[in-house]
């Protein structure tokens, strides 16, 4: 369901303007599962990354992790329902008991399993550079070394450009750090940097969005592994997480759900 270019381009103008089928594992009860999961959980998303997520005509989160979530939901047993927020507010909001779970296209790192349990992966991903159209200089990683670079904060990209960071790959780099990748690359558009590290399926909406402004510049980056966030020592929910996911793979409704989002691209691994 080929809908994001329409999506992504309604979502940079108004930036724009602003800047110049399985079962279910457990049964509901009054107050949770029979199963001891509870009957509804909150899940923290940020709808600004495209085809994961983003909020649809109706203003309602839409998006290849929403659909993924929802399933999960209902064959492990449990209500689904989605709070949006800011992508650096996530696991903050999951500490103090805003939100119960997270899926924001959120990769499973090292220093993130130190304050959270992850699911099984459900999607691999990589980083990858935009730069102008009429750019010729910037080719990889490398070559940002000394350039302003726009990164959504918090994310993958944001510690891939962070000097002293752990996954740092490139050091040198004056970040500017954005609430949302769309206002990034409008910074990017509008000449305020010189590229944007961000998420390969993200980068390619945005790029199909501007084809005439903007190119994707592809590198050899390590490939990620997205999955769901859920607070520490979450064992009883991670189980049926991953039972459900495990289900939802082997059926084949994971690659149906990557096919209706346009979720598809692949990286080398």
């Amino acid at each position: 369901m080929k809908k994001f270019g329409k999506v992504v381009a309604v979502m940079m103008t108004a930036v724009m303007l602003l800047s110049g089928c399985g079962g279910t594992t457990g049964t509901s009860t009054e107050n949770g599962t029979s199963s001891g999961l509870p009957a509804k959980v909150v899940v923290g998303t940020n709808a600004e990354f495209p085809p994961f997520e983003y909020m649809d005509d109706n203003g309602q989160p839409d998006g290849f992790d929403m659909a993924l979530i929802k399933e999960v939901g209902k064959r492990a047993g449990f209500e689904v329902e989605i709070k949006n927020m800011d992508f650096d507010a996530l696991l903050m909001s999951m500490s103090t008991g805003g939100i119960d779970m997270v899926i924001a296209g959120m990769t499973a790192t090292e220093e993130k399993e130190k304050q959270v349990d992850f699911s099984d992966p459900y999607f691999d991903a990589k980083q990858v550079i935009i730069v102008k159209q009429d750019n010729n200089e910037i080719k990889t990683f490398d070559d940002l070394s000394g350039k302003k670079v726009a990164v959504q904060q918090g994310t993958t990209g944001d510690l891939s450009v962070t000097e002293g960071d752990p996954t740092c790959v490139v050091n040198g780099v004056d970040v500017k750090r954005m609430n949302k990748g769309a206002d990034a690359v409008v910074d990017l558009i509008n000449g305020g940097v010189d590229a944007v590290v961000i998420d390969l399926l993200p980068a390619k909406e945005f790029v199909e969005a501007h084809p005439d402004d903007i190119k994707i510049v592809e590198d050899n980056a390590v490939v990620e592994h997205y999955a769901i966030a859920m607070p520490k020592g979450s064992d009883e929910l991670k189980k049926a997480v991953n039972d459900a996911l495990a289900s939802i793979k082997e059926d084949g409704t994971l690659d149906q759900l990557k096919e209706q989002y346009d979720a598809t691209e692949t990286v080398n691994k």
